[in-house]
Parts: C-alpha cells; structure tokens; sequence
C-alpha cells in the first residue's frame, strides 16, 4: 500500500521558521524542498533576544546545544534610568519550562548559521537566489514557477518568505504589515566588562535604550524612537546617528557608543504589525511566521511566534496518515495558533503604544507578566 503523505513539500524561505519547519518535516520522513531568495542564506543581522518558548523550540529541532555553546544565558532583566541607575532588577518568567532559560541574546548570524546546518544535515534539497514566480494549485497538488525558470510539482507549499512575504499576495491574502509608529536602531557591540544582563532603560532621548549580552564577548545594543522617513537618514550616518541618539545615557552606554564606528555593522528598522485573521492558507499553501503575523520586539517574541508556527505546523503534519484534503488540517493549524499569536501582537502593539502616548499609569508591567505566563502553556 502506498504511503497516503504527500511525496513533496516546498518551504519558501530559508529564516528560522522557514529553517525550522523543513528540519522537522525530515525528521517526520517528508521530503522537502527549501528555497531561498537570498544566495548567502540570509545570515546577515545584528542581535537576538531568544524566550525561553523559542529555546524549547530549537531545542525540539535539535540545535539547542550548539546555541547554548553560541549565545549568553540571561536570568533577569535591569530596569534603569536614563543615567544607567538600576533601580529594579526583575526575574523573567521560564516560558520554555524551568530547564531552559528565560531569555538567551546570541548574534543573529550564528543562529542563522546553525539552522542552516540543521537543514543540510537534514537530507532536505536546497535551493539558494531562487523565488518562486508562480503558484498554480489543483485538486491533487501545487506546480511552482521558479526565477530560474524550472517548475516543480509539490504537495504542499508552506511560505516563510518573512514580512514582506510576496507569497502572501500571490495566493489572494491581501493583509500588509502597517507600521505602528516607531522604530529601532540595532547594533552589535563588544560587551563591557560587568555586563551580564538585559538592561533597558525608559526614556531619555529615546523610548528605549536596552542592551542584551550575546556571548561572553559581545552584546546586541538597541534604540527605540518614534519611527522617521527612512529617506531623510543617510545610511552612511546610521553609526553617527546611533551614537548621538546613546551619547545622554549612561551605565554601559558610553563604552558601547564609542564602539560604534562602522555604519555598515548598524540596522534601522521602522516597527510594524501584521495579523491575517480568518485563515492563514488558501489551498495548498500555508503561510507562517512573519508571513502570517508581525510584532513590535516590545515583548521580544517575533522569533518565538515564528518557531512555534513550524513546531506545530510539522507536529500536525506528521500526525495526519491522509493529506487527500489538507484544509481541514490547515484550518485547524490557524485555529490552535492564533488566539496565541494575537494575544502577543496585541500585548506588543499595546506597550509601544502607550509609550507613544505618553501614558504614565499604564500596566505594562501587568500585561507582560501575564502575556508571558500564558505562554509557559505549550502551543
């Protein structure tokens, strides 16, 4: 008797939801076919700051180890002044569990890399600078048109091509991420000696300035302030820019300002939102990650959201012996993520607003701290 799965399935996009759902559809014997848009794989960036429901994520993927030996784990988060007085030293909550770490910074491009090797080791085929120009499904599949003119025939095709997602629109979902009005410089840094834990520090010149350690030597350094025409800033000044917007705090902001020298190494990022409602598919094609919802990092759970999408999506996938008629199973996908997801866009939309407002009474300690003790429950 023939195996009733699907012989193919097409993960567009190479990032860590992307990375993630194709190593786990391998381990559940689905052969799998990834391409990405990109020909270096995408392993640009600056820093991460990883939940502990992301952790539990990588760790169920099969890279947690090597992340472990990769990033810095952190315990607590400092509140601080603009000066770069402590003044409150909290706990986080284990969201993955009392065994992984609340929060863990590690460089974006080594977590990348390590997805990476994940995926090669996997078996899966791979496809780097590719697209997919055109999705044109049936009955009994998916035929994809590729930028370098090829076709393949899948049996289902899963976008992770990020917030710009061109999947998105190219199956009829016509949701765009909208800016929510601010916007973030992101840099890597030596870390200062003394650093050991995620600083953030509420206003001053800017709505946040944090930091966060991603190995024993480095540290990933972050300023939040309303969002300006991207036009108006040279990208040859984003390394004079960061360090005029850090040069009024104090604590360990110094030391990283003068670290600051190459523009190149800088990241400026306006904040958006995106949640499709309704269905995250249309046939055969399911979108997760970035593709399907976008947050502010107000709660630092984009990459968790993402990660969770490909645990369950692959979990449930595995499960089902007959995928003749996918959308009751994709139905279901959307159905048990996204009071989850919406919960955490909308917490994350919540506490940036406020402080866009100006709101000095507002709960955000209350929301955060409930937010993330739902999300101790397992997806």
């Amino acid at each position: 008797m023939n195996d009733p799965r699907p012989r193919t399935v097409l993960v567009i996009g190479g990032g860590a939801s992307g990375n993630a759902v194709t190593v786990l559809l391998r381990r559940a014997g689905i052969a799998v076919e990834l391409i990405e848009a990109k020909p270096d794989w995408n392993v640009l960036g600056s820093g991460i700051t990883l939940q502990g429901n992301a952790l539990r994520v990588l760790r169920e993927v099969g890279v947690w180890d090597k992340v472990r030996e990769s990033g810095y784990a952190v315990d607590a988060v400092g509140l601080a002044a603009p000066d770069g007085t402590v003044f409150h030293v909290q706990q986080d909550i284990r969201t993955g569990g009392d065994d992984l770490p609340p929060i863990f910074g590690m460089q974006r491009p080594r977590l990348q890399e390590i997805l990476c090797e994940a995926v090669l080791e996997s078996g899966a085929a791979i496809r780097l600078g590719t697209t997919a120009e055109e999705l044109v499904q049936d009955a009994s599949g998916v035929t994809a048109r590729f930028s370098d003119g090829t076709t393949g025939r899948y049996d289902l095709v899963i976008a992770a091509d990020g917030v710009g997602s061109r999947t998105r629109a190219m199956i009829g979902i016509s949701d765009k991420p909208e800016p929510t009005g601010m916007a973030i410089w992101r840099v890597p840094a030596p870390r200062p000696e003394g650093v050991e834990r995620m600083v953030l520090a509420y206003g001053g010149t800017c709505y946040i300035a944090g930091y966060c350690p991603t190995s024993k030597n480095t540290l990933y350094a972050y300023l939040v302030e309303a969002n300006r025409d991207r036009a108006s800033i040279d990208p040859a000044s984003y390394a004079d820019e960061m360090r005029r917007l850090a040069a009024p705090y104090g604590g360990a902001w110094p030391e990283i300002a003068a670290s600051i020298t190459d523009s190149a190494k800088v990241n400026y990022t306006w904040f958006d939102r995106l949640l499709v409602e309704g269905s995250w598919h249309r046939g055969r094609v399911v979108l997760i990650g970035d593709a399907a919802h976008v947050c502010p990092p107000t709660l630092a759970q984009g990459a968790a959201m993402s990660l969770e999408d490909a645990s369950v999506l692959a979990e449930m996938l595995g499960e089902e012996q007959d995928w003749s008629s996918l959308d009751a199973l994709l139905t279901g996908f959307y159905e048990r993520r996204i009071n989850r997801v919406r919960m955490v866009v909308e917490a994350s939309v919540q506490l940036g607003q406020w402080q866009l407002d100006g709101v000095r009474d507002a709960d955000a300690p209350g929301l955060m701290g409930r937010t993330m003790s739902a999300l101790k429950e397992t997806p």
